[in-house]
């Protein structure tokens, strides 16, 4: 029981570590979302990359930050976890809707798949 719950909690902190990296090197590459984030019409790459978007003179306004710690909230809560009890393995998602194939590879082939996300996340 224990080691289940050290397990997902490891696998769930490397998909937060992997989506970060990727939404760091995707933003200093120069992609940002078109549009604007706000009614003040400041647009998405107005606001700097990395740590200066959180602190600085030109950082987000701390209602955007509340907004942001809200929304990762309500998917810690309410979204990441086995809502169906459906789940085939620690940190199985899926909850009976989303599938992408999974079920199509064979038992070994999810083992492998499953490692790679595992040392994907400890790199």
């Amino acid at each position: 029981e224990r080691f289940d719950r050290l397990r997902f909690v490891e696998l769930k902190h490397g998909r937060i570590s992997m989506l970060a990296f990727l939404g760091n090197i995707i933003t200093r590459a120069g992609v940002h979302l078109g549009g604007s984030i706000d009614r003040a019409g400041d647009s998405f790459d107005s606001f700097p990359n990395g740590w200066a978007a959180v602190s600085g003179p030109d950082s987000i306004p701390t209602a955007g930050l509340v907004q942001m710690i809200a929304f990762v909230g309500l998917l810690e809560l309410g979204v990441m976890k086995d809502v169906t009890g459906e789940n085939e393995f620690i940190g199985d998602f899926r909850n009976g809707a989303i599938d992408f194939g999974w079920d199509t590879f064979d038992e070994e082939t999810q083992y492998i798949k499953r490692g790679v996300e595992l040392n994907n996340g400890r790199a």
